[in-house]
């Protein structure tokens, strides 16, 4: 877990609310919207990677 505590204070709430207070629904919102987000940065990173 030490992985964890390193990570920004807004991810330790957005996981802990996840493991104590989401419905169905929000998660099925915030893994859209997570993993839409995680792509197009990973797809940028490449790109700029590229370009270097």
């Amino acid at each position: 877990m030490k992985e964890f505590d390193q990570f920004p204070k807004v991810m330790k709430k957005l996981v802990r609310y996840i493991k104590q207070d989401a419905s169905i629904d929000q998660l099925e919102q915030f893994k859209r919207v997570l993993d839409y987000t995680i792509e197009k940065r990973m797809m940028m990173l490449k790109k700029i990677s590229q370009d270097s």
